[in-house]
């Protein structure tokens, strides 16, 4: 890189020198023509290696292939007293996200890259049988993996993750009616710290129901890039995967919070999922979204279960 920046330079001052000593019409516009393209292209050769990641992964231990998906907002870290009770031998790959937990944020569209750095980095590294645990957002993240290379996707677990997140919160949107130009893009952008604050809390507030984790939750959206935490849910809002889950080949295990009701939320789970194959949905009472906080040895029973015995 420091080879062109110089390369680049020297070509500048070249035809600086050129143009003073040369004032032709003609083979001055030449050279601005030519000047114009070399900027561009080193412009263009600077942002393609100077573009953030928009995956960190930490991989721990040895044995199967395990790829720990958070949710939105959420570090790799909610996973480490998972991976503590995990029972047998796994090599772990704890899975960030840029524009969160300090990570450098990326150019939108947000979600569809980090997909796609995902399905690169198992065909990178060549991991075949993998188990895919993903919470919320990291089970859609998981179902899009999984469809996409079924080869090589052994088993999901997904965690209070549904498909297709609009028809619940807005029904009848359509993916088409979800912009990022939006009023309350635009409101969400323009809180200052405290009207953030007062939001984030209340948001906090609604996925745990335990106290103890609330200052937790509200450091990990306090912490996230405000322009990914808003245009990132945009992407989420747009996702539709319902129409992906025939591809889907895995072995499942669907965990679901039974918020507000049991009854109620096993229902959306059966109508979201009914395309996906070779499934099992198990609902969990007593818990809100983050599941690994308010039923966390309920959360290990089951995905030991299912490792275990299938």
């Amino acid at each position: 890189m420091l080879m062109i920046i110089e390369k680049c330079n020297n070509f500048l001052l070249s035809v600086t020198f050129y143009d003073e000593l040369h004032q032709r019409g003609n083979q001055k516009q030449n050279i601005m023509k030519s000047l114009k393209i070399t900027i561009a292209f080193f412009l263009l050769f600077n942002f393609a290696f100077s573009q953030a990641p928009a995956i960190t992964i930490d991989i721990s231990g040895s044995g199967t292939p395990v790829l720990f998906l958070p949710g939105f907002t959420t570090p790799g870290s909610v996973w480490d007293e998972t991976v503590a009770n995990l029972n047998g031998n796994h090599q772990n790959y704890l899975v960030s996200y840029a524009g969160f937990d300090g990570n450098a944020p990326i150019a939108m569209p947000w979600y569809d890259t980090i997909k796609k750095e995902l399905i690169a980095y198992v065909n990178e590294k060549k991991l075949t049988d993998v188990i895919i645990i993903g919470h919320s957002m990291g089970g859609n993240l998981a179902i899009d993996i999984a469809a996409s290379l079924p080869d090589s996707i052994k088993s999901l677990i997904l965690i209070d993750s549904i498909p297709c997140m609009r028809e619940l919160m807005m029904p009848g949107v359509t993916e088409a009616q979800i912009q990022y130009d939006s009023s309350y893009n635009k409101q969400m952008l323009s809180m200052n710290k405290e009207q953030f604050n007062q939001t984030a809390t209340m948001m906090a507030q609604n996925m745990t129901n335990k106290k103890e984790k609330v200052n937790t939750l509200l450091n990990w959206i306090l912490k996230a890039d405000r322009e990914t935490y808003v245009y990132g849910y945009t992407d989420l809002l747009k996702l539709d995967l319902r129409k992906s889950l025939d591809k889907v080949t895995a072995k499942t295990l669907i965990i679901g919070a039974a918020f507000p009701t049991i009854e109620t939320a096993k229902t959306n789970y059966e109508k979201q999922y009914k395309d996906l194959p070779n499934k099992h949905i198990e609902m969990i009472s007593d818990s809100k979204h983050f599941i690994m906080f308010d039923q966390p040895e309920l959360l290990y029973e089951k995905i030991n279960g299912f490792l275990n015995n299938g």
